[in-house]
């Protein structure tokens, strides 16, 4: 996979990064893959490692929609619930963008992660310099605010209250990000902190969600 680095006077630099983050975000990213992708809008996927039995299905049901629908989506994929999201998503025919947290340098990949690359449909971002190539806590908490940043709503089937992806939910509320979540009692927590409850069988808000910005974009 060829590598470039992204700087923040290049046309293809995400206008999030500078707009939500100012002077903190990154000087430069590491892209391999279709940087057009990076002109559609984005849901973020981040959840917790733990997920409770009653989410998983009304994950994967709804990673189906979204990908039926063709909803661009963006995440780090390193949970065991988001690796499998990434699975069901290199199914379909839809971009998805893929970001490590560590450097693009020797960075390993499936079978389909690597054919989606050369179809030209899967794009991966880093946020780290050459010589970050193992993955650590920090640096996952870091790469799914990064995620957050660049997503115009993000999806957590579920967040550990007072956990990483709870931490980086709040973040994004804070600033003003939509923030959808399933009606379920486990996710109880984060709904009343201001997460949107939704229902697989009811995805009209967070697609209309996309679909709106797509229009303004």
């Amino acid at each position: 996979m060829k590598v470039r680095q992204i700087c923040q006077n290049d046309d293809q630099y995400p206008v999030q990064l500078a707009q939500r983050m100012g002077g903190a975000a990154p000087v430069s990213i590491a892209a391999g893959g279709n940087l057009d992708i990076l002109q559609y809008p984005r849901i973020g996927l981040i959840c917790s490692i733990q997920c409770p039995g009653s989410i998983v299905i009304k994950t994967f049901d709804t990673i189906r929609k979204l990908r039926d629908e063709k909803i661009v989506m963006i995440g780090g994929f390193h949970s065991p619930m988001e690796r499998e999201c990434l699975d069901l998503l290199l199914r379909g025919a839809q971009p998805v963008i893929l970001c490590p947290a560590r450097s693009l340098r020797n960075l390993r990949m499936g079978k389909a992660a690597r054919k989606a690359v050369v179809e030209g449909r899967l794009l991966v971002l880093s946020f780290f310099g050459d010589n970050i190539r193992r993955t650590t806590a920090p640096q996952g908490i870091l790469r799914n605010d990064m995620v957050a940043v660049l997503a115009e709503a993000i999806l957590v089937p579920h967040a550990s209250k007072n956990g990483k992806t709870w931490a980086t939910v709040c973040r994004a509320l804070e600033s003003g990000q939509k923030v959808f979540t399933f009606e379920d009692e486990a996710n109880a927590d984060l709904i009343a902190s201001g997460a949107s409850a939704c229902r697989v069988s009811h995805l009209g808000e967070l697609v209309n969600e996309v679909k709106r910005i797509k229009g303004t974009s």
